[in-house]
């Protein structure tokens, strides 16, 4: 709840129309984020992957008889996951709203999903690791060049590299492994797409918006548009990855053609402004993941989102 898909999701839900009891978790008790639910539980200060946090859950689930679980956040992804079994043998009745987990380990890793590209005849971004300076410029071309870790989302870490002294101290400086990789396009035709997944190949027709991107590397503005490019690509990965539930797309179009910059198996940072459209991600998931119910396509809107930032005042005390 201390992040913006969190607190996207709450407020999904309370559009769906259903009579939801929201449980809301994070680290942090201070709000909105506990003002925004019926039940708030901080999270333990421990790591997402020792026997205590496993246990959190486990008596979560059972104090709040919880029927469906709603991943924001990457890591919850990934922990979630790894627990499908216990969940299976000892919460039957509560459903991980989550991606097949090959997809979610090969969207984990960018330098992967790039050969998954190449390896099936998709345009892919021209990209190197274990590469030099001089290597680089004289496959992927004139600087800037971009240097991404390979694991990661949003705009985390990415810095563009003019020249040698830049490879030379952000190589040095990025303890992660990273990968080198071309600039395409503009910033002005990049896109965010909201698509839900079936599990066989079939998917909610998708939501295609035209994005501006914050500083923190989140969607800032979105035009819904129509782009039959677009719409084409978003199937034939649909087909070939067969997503289940939420999946964001990220492309760049450049020269009649569209890249895609990354998948993200789960809830995007963009999907209340997906909700506002009309294309409900949080409900749709509610009905299939719940009630077993194919999302009916949604009606959506045309037209542009903003965020904007606005004071959240809560008092402690009464006024002297």
């Amino acid at each position: 709840m201390g992040a913006i898909i969190g607190q996207g999701i709450v407020r999904s839900l309370r559009a769906s129309g259903y009579p939801v009891k929201i449980i809301g978790l994070d680290r942090s008790t201070r709000p909105p984020g506990p003002d925004w639910c019926d039940v708030f539980v901080q999270k333990p200060i421990c790591d997402e992957r020792s026997d205590g946090y496993r246990d959190f859950w486990q008596n979560l689930i059972r104090k709040e008889s919880i029927d469906l679980v709603l991943p924001g956040l990457e890591v919850d992804m990934l922990f979630l996951d790894g627990q499908r079994e216990m969940f299976e043998k000892e919460h039957g009745a509560c459903v991980l709203a989550l991606n097949h987990s090959a997809l979610i380990a090969l969207t984990g890793d960018k330098w992967l999903m790039h050969l998954f590209l190449e390896d099936h005849g998709l345009s892919a971004i021209p990209t190197m690791i274990d590469a030099s300076w001089d290597d680089a410029l004289a496959t992927l071309g004139a600087a800037p060049i971009l240097l991404k870790p390979r694991q990661g989302n949003g705009s985390r870490g990415i810095v563009r590299l003019h020249d040698r002294e830049d490879f030379a101290y952000w190589t040095r400086k990025t303890a992660e492994p990273w990968m080198l990789q071309r600039i395409v396009g503009s910033e002005h035709e990049e896109y965010t797409v909201g698509s839900f997944g079936l599990g066989d190949g079939q998917a909610v027709a998708p939501i295609i918006m035209r994005r501006r991107l914050s500083a923190a590397g989140n969607t800032q503005q979105a035009e819904v548009v129509d782009h039959p490019l677009l719409q084409a690509k978003v199937a034939a990965f649909n087909a070939l990855l067969k997503p289940i539930g939420p999946t964001n797309y990220q492309f760049r179009v450049h020269d009649g053609e569209a890249y895609l910059l990354e998948v993200n198996p789960r809830f995007s940072s963009s999907n209340s402004l997906r909700t506002g459209f009309g294309y409900n991600e949080a409900q749709m998931a509610l009905e299939y993941f719940v009630l077993n119910r194919l999302p009916q396509p949604p009606e959506i809107r045309h037209g542009i989102g903003w965020r904007y930032s606005e004071d959240y005042i809560v008092y402690d005390r009464d006024p002297v």
